[in-house]
């Protein structure tokens, strides 16, 4: 996602999941540099944040977040470098989106996730490779307190993709050993920063860190049946190609990666 661009879907005009309409923001009133006294934004946090689940902050006033630092195991830092706090609330690294509180995001400030996306090379009835087109998938999630962004790299793949959750003690073993294998591997980091994600407003946004594992003899994962976990609708392996309409930045992602493996695109 160039850095450069106002971020767009953050100021989309309806908040995803509600009737709460945003405070229009123009392009040239996006940065927080830009005086703008007749900002007005609109606060919202969802009913689903506000009855305090455990992955959510309580509202401030209650507590005082340590923005900008390792604020116990919830890592408030962002991968964009410091970002400005007024009255108490940290203000979005990339701009006004029109809307304060936290919509559906649990945390104050940075919401880290991580992106892995998985590829493998398309192949023949012969099985030779068909270098002209890569096959992906990207189940992303939540990063836990406390929790290693490489942990939850393996951990969202097995249970968005794979459903480990809700195999067989045989099966779950299987599914473990292919992918240890895989991510045990050399990852290439494809993207780490903010995410210009609908959800996003001016005092809690998505940051994510999106690592492309690839299994490139297809003797890893390629071997296990595809699954959708609880919180995925439908999972596949998808021909890569431009056109494709993706989530987010995920397109972007996609577009690093297969530039990166040779891939078409």
């Amino acid at each position: 996602m160039p850095s450069s661009a106002p971020h767009s879907k953050a100021r989309c005009p309806k908040y995803p999941g509600s009737e709460t309409q945003r405070f229009p923001v123009p392009d040239d009133k996006v940065d927080w540099k830009t005086d703008w006294p007749q900002y007005s934004p609109v606060s919202y946090t969802a009913r689903s944040v506000l009855i305090k689940p455990e992955w959510a902050d309580q509202d401030i006033g209650s507590f005082s977040p340590r923005f900008n630092a390792l604020d116990g195991n919830v890592d408030r830092r962002s991968h964009e470098g410091d970002y400005r706090v007024e009255q108490g609330h940290a203000l979005n690294p990339r701009g006004r989106t029109g809307l304060t509180g936290r919509g559906l995001l649990g945390r104050w400030g940075p919401n880290h996730a991580a992106d892995p996306i998985v590829t493998r090379w398309k192949r023949d009835s012969a099985g030779q490779q068909v270098r002209d087109c890569g096959e992906w998938a990207i189940p992303g999630g939540m990063v836990d307190p406390g929790e290693l962004v490489s942990l939850t790299l393996q951990r969202e793949f097995s249970e968005e993709a794979l459903n480990s959750l809700a195999a067989s003690p045989q099966d779950r073993e299987r599914i473990h050993k292919h992918i240890t294998q895989l991510f045990n591997s050399p990852g290439l980091e494809v993207y780490k920063g903010y995410v210009d994600d609908p959800r996003n407003n001016d005092n809690s946004w998505m940051e994510t860190v999106a690592v492309n594992f690839h299994d490139d003899t297809g003797n890893s994962v390629s071997k296990l049946p595809l699954q959708a976990g609880d919180d995925a609708g439908q999972v596949h392996w998808i021909d890569l190609d431009s056109i494709l309409s993706l989530y987010a930045s995920h397109s972007h992602f996609l577009e690093v990666v297969a530039k990166e493996r040779d891939a078409h695109w």
